[in-house]
């Protein structure tokens, strides 16, 4: 394979951001054992990535152009089909940087592994020369993680490595209506997150905690809510890969890259005139879960946490959830059967 470019993707540390903030090292050190911090961690950690990052360039085949590219600039960056992706930060940069591209494959590099865990990060620094020959040989393996998408009645559209977050911008009440297979209900809740299999032990494992948390301070036994949950999130095939945890209460485990999608209504409230019937499901490739918005104002759709980056959700705008299309192509060491 004759690789031509490799995107370097990279996010800036804690010290750069407070360098950003306060202008130079020295007020950020004051601004944050002002505060009864130790500055030693923000150095170390800097230093690490920066010796990452120069090993990172070192390896990289001079025969093969470069370019380096700051997470916030991904939303507004066209790569080409051929680029090579190599993110180089910790697990969410992988989840930021793979909703915006289309089929191109992403090299994912931890950059201090006694820092960050490195679910999504198969290779080290010192891995880096050695694997983008391999990749040139066509000796990796590519793992295709599913993604989910919103797309809107105006044509907008929005993917998501981990989660979809549909709602109010503020901490308000959501007021929308859902369809969910043959059922229909208005909703008045805190909004909705729809998770992805490589989502479902992030944000959406958190809604479940809270579920078991209060369960307990009720009393019940998890056996009797399971026995009211498992019709609406029970998976419909037996496949014991995308069998449920152990706990009832417990959020799916799904393989990385099972055709399906998860989603949970936060905080739904019951009166005279919003309902609580549907409030967890898979949504199933081929499916649609779809949302009309009530909010004349606020009302949000963002993923995998970039606020920054999302759709507004107000009156008269419908949202289709589904799975997409798009994968995420991540890398990994051996070729997979």
């Amino acid at each position: 394979m004759q690789l031509e470019r490799i995107i370097v993707v990279r996010r800036p540390t804690r010290l750069e951001e407070l360098k950003r903030r306060f202008n130079t090292k020295s007020q950020a050190e004051f601004y944050v054992q002002s505060r009864g911090q130790s500055f030693d961690d923000y150095e170390l950690e800097d230093m690490t990535y920066s010796e990452a990052r120069e090993a990172v360039l070192r390896a990289i085949p001079r025969s093969v152009k470069f370019l380096e590219l700051d997470r916030s600039f991904l939303p507004n960056y066209v790569f080409a089909p051929d680029d090579l992706v190599l993110t180089l930060g910790q697990d969410g940069l992988v989840v930021n940087t793979a909703k915006y591209l289309d089929g191109q494959n992403i090299l994912a590099v931890n950059p201090d592994p006694a820092r960050f865990d490195g679910i999504l990060l198969p290779f080290k620094v010192d891995d880096v020369q050695k694997t983008i020959e391999a990749y040139e040989a066509d000796a990796l393996g590519v793992r295709p993680i599913t993604m989910a998408k919103a797309a809107l009645n105006d044509g907008q559209e929005l993917l998501a490595f981990n989660d979809l977050f549909i709602g109010p911008k503020t901490h308000t009440s959501a007021r929308y209506s859902i369809r969910y297979r043959n059922a229909v209900e208005n909703h008045s809740s805190s909004g909705l997150i729809v998770s992805t299999p490589a989502g479902s032990t992030g944000w959406m494992s958190s809604l479940y905690n809270q579920t078991a948390g209060i369960a307990q301070f009720a009393g019940l036994q998890p056996q009797s809510i399971s026995k009211k949950s498992q019709n609406k999130t029970q998976p419909k095939s037996p496949d014991a890969s995308s069998s449920l945890s152990q706990s009832p209460l417990a959020a799916p485990r799904l393989t990385w890259e099972e055709r399906r999608l998860l989603f949970l209504v936060r905080e739904p409230f019951r009166s005279q005139v919003s309902q609580t019937d549907i409030v967890a499901g898979f949504i199933e490739e081929g499916e649609d879960l779809v949302l009309e918005s009530h909010m004349p104002e606020s009302g949000v759709i963002f993923s995998d946490g970039m606020e920054w980056d999302f759709m507004q959700f107000n009156s008269g705008t419908v949202a289709r959830v589904s799975v997409s299309d798009k994968r995420t192509n991540l890398l990994v060491a051996e070729k997979i059967s």
